[in-house]
């Protein structure tokens, strides 16, 4: 049974990245919003500087818009890691004669997404490898309908070796040949 069903967890937004931002963004946001409070109040609420010099408008007022929009993001992204946004697994049975594809998305009627494949629709097994500015690094299925499905989550580029091997380990537990997209 266990050659039958192969199953690939997806991390999704509890990653470390993500942590260390909404950390950077709340310490930064608090450090900006007390700055600007300060500023209004004409008292030091902040231990390491003296913002109470500052005159509260353009620069308190300034300093208070960036530290609530800080923080707003930093709720954010905190947010988007509790609810695990984008985390699933993907599902390969060849006992169903299925591929699922299982991710978790914000809350609502479409808070779970399921998307499921017969083996018999798939053509290929599909990578495509971008470089420059922005560089990707992902593994598709590729459909008869000319639909291509992304199998790997949003992340830091993989080496592209490990890539290649993850993607022929796929396709040959499938019995499907792999092309470069």
């Amino acid at each position: 049974m266990e050659q039958e069903i192969r199953q690939d967890i997806i991390i999704g937004s509890r990653r470390f990245s993500n942590y260390f931002w909404s950390f950077i963004l709340l310490v930064g946001g608090l450090g900006f919003l007390l700055a600007g409070v300060s500023s209004y109040f004409n008292k030091n609420f902040l231990p390491f500087s003296n913002p109470s010099e500052l005159v509260f408008i353009p620069q308190g007022l300034v300093m208070m818009f960036y530290g609530t929009l800080s923080l707003g993001l930093s709720i954010y992204i905190c947010f988007t890691i509790i609810l695990d946004i984008g985390g699933g697994y993907n599902e390969y049975n060849k006992f169903e004669n299925l591929v699922k594809i299982v991710r978790k998305g914000f809350p609502g009627k479409n808070r779970q997404v399921l998307l499921t494949y017969p083996l018999t629709n798939i053509r290929s097994i599909g990578i495509k490898i971008t470089e420059g500015l922005n560089p990707t690094r992902s593994i598709y299925l590729c459909l008869k309908d000319e639909r291509k499905i992304p199998l790997t989550p949003v992340q830091e580029p993989i080496s592209i070796s490990d890539l290649e091997e993850e993607a022929a380990d796929l396709a040959k537990f499938l019995d499907l040949k792999l092309e470069n997209l």
